[in-house]
């Protein structure tokens, strides 16, 4: 049913800033929860952040420390990730996923619609 790429992976130096996106395609989000999530090299699955398009409320993991903000674009089908004061640890393969649900949650097993992955490394 729903499509999800995500885009703008890279390498970036620490403390730099990146800007991901992840685009739906085939459904319009409006009855979606959205969320990002990524997975560090050999460690599993972590949940980064959240947003319910319908009304922009946001939830994030407490790693972020502020760090990160996830927004959407309700035109365009689209969520972002812009990650600043970018670490080391960031480093990871990040996530679109999404779930029909009013509710938002923090586990990978919830969401049954995912992207494809985009990988960011972090460089000293």
């Amino acid at each position: 049913q729903l499509q999800l790429v995500e885009s703008g992976g890279g390498l970036v130096q620490a403390w730099g800033s990146l800007r991901l996106s992840c685009t739906a395609s085939g459904r319009a989000f409006s009855s979606y929860s959205m969320a990002w999530f990524r997975q560090p090299p050999g460690k599993e699955r972590e949940f980064v952040g959240a947003i319910r398009p319908n009304t922009g409320t946001t939830y994030y993991a407490d790693f972020v420390k502020g760090r990160f903000i996830i927004s959407s674009d309700n035109a365009k089908n689209t969520v972002y990730l812009q990650m600043n004061s970018l670490k080391l640890e960031d480093t990871a393969v990040y996530y679109c996923a999404a779930v029909i649900s009013v509710l938002v949650y923090r586990q990978p097993n919830n969401y049954n619609y995912w992207g494809q992955g985009t990988q960011v490394t972090v460089s000293s």
